[in-house]
């Protein structure tokens, strides 16, 4: 006579390694979400490179005026001008010295960050420029008080727009790559583990 086999405690049953992670992969499977749309490589340098492109017009626009302004303060001469044309294509002021030593002298204003005072022709106004270079001149009171450099201020908003641009997708990029899987790895042994499932059960 064959003895009967004892039955196990059913507090010592141990489910089989195999089943176990089978079970395991399928609750990883039925976790997985679609990865969102990972922001591309070329994208982040492309904002990144308009960044810098707004940093240089910015650049423009400041030190050539700023620079400008410094030197008539320390060297400029002042003297009274007429002005002789004013056009806007392109946009010019010219005047014409009067009261100086280049008195008859016509030159055309320089620009302040691409701006030029309003005015028109046969107006009077006091100019400052460099005796070395009367080419380099300006009204006076802008040369005392300057005008705000809105050029430069509107670069710089759109520079700061694309900077934290660059920023967001930095980080948006990080993100994705460390909470999703890179491939459907995981997806993909669900799909298979249900098409087991399937064929076994199928009469």
């Amino acid at each position: 006579m064959t003895k009967k086999r004892k039955k196990r405690p059913a507090e010592q049953y141990q489910i089989p390694p195999h089943v176990k992670r089978s079970h395991e992969e399928v609750a990883r499977a039925r976790a997985y979400r679609p990865r969102p749309h990972l922001p591309q490589l070329r994208l982040i340098f492309t904002m990144f490179g308009l960044f810098l492109l707004c940093v240089g017009m910015v650049l423009t626009f400041v030190l050539p005026s700023h620079f400008l302004v410094q030197d008539l303060r320390s060297r400029g001469v002042s003297a009274a001008a007429t002005v002789v044309g004013v056009d806007s294509k392109p946009k010019y002021v010219k005047v014409r010295l009067v009261s100086s030593p280049q008195a008859g002298t016509e030159v055309k204003l320089w620009d302040y960050a691409g701006m030029l005072p309003e005015t028109q022709t046969g107006a009077s106004m006091i100019v400052t420029y460099d005796p070395e270079d009367p080419s380099r001149i300006l009204t006076q009171s802008w040369v005392k008080d300057p005008p705000p450099n809105l050029p430069a201020y509107g670069t710089a908003a759109i520079a700061a727009f694309f900077l934290l641009g660059t920023v967001a997708l930095v980080f948006r990029r990080r993100w994705i790559l460390q909470n999703w899987p890179s491939d459907a790895s995981v997806a993909g042994s669900a799909k298979a583990h249900d098409s087991k499932s399937v064929r076994l059960t199928k009469p």
